[in-house]
């Protein structure tokens, strides 16, 4: 499914200006259609994948409990 700049920056939440940039530089891959550039949407869906576990894996870490400190000596 193709969308337009706008449609693309309101999916990825970031301004059309940006995306149009990133389409300029190459970062974002999108074709002319004599009028106006189309975006795949099915590009993203791989970098959204990634986000989603570079997440869990940072909640994962914070939740982990600290393990015992083997320097603590209790001499009261």
């Amino acid at each position: 499914m193709y969308k337009t700049i706008s449609e693309t920056a309101e999916y990825l939440g970031m301004p059309a200006e940006q995306v149009e940039k990133y389409i300029l530089d190459g970062r974002i891959r999108a074709v002319h259609d004599g009028e106006q550039f189309l975006v795949s949407q099915s590009q993203f869906c791989q970098y959204f994948e990634q986000l989603e576990t570079a997440k869990q894996m940072i909640e994962d870490y914070w939740n982990e409990p600290l393990p015992p400190d083997l320097d603590i000596k209790d001499e009261d």
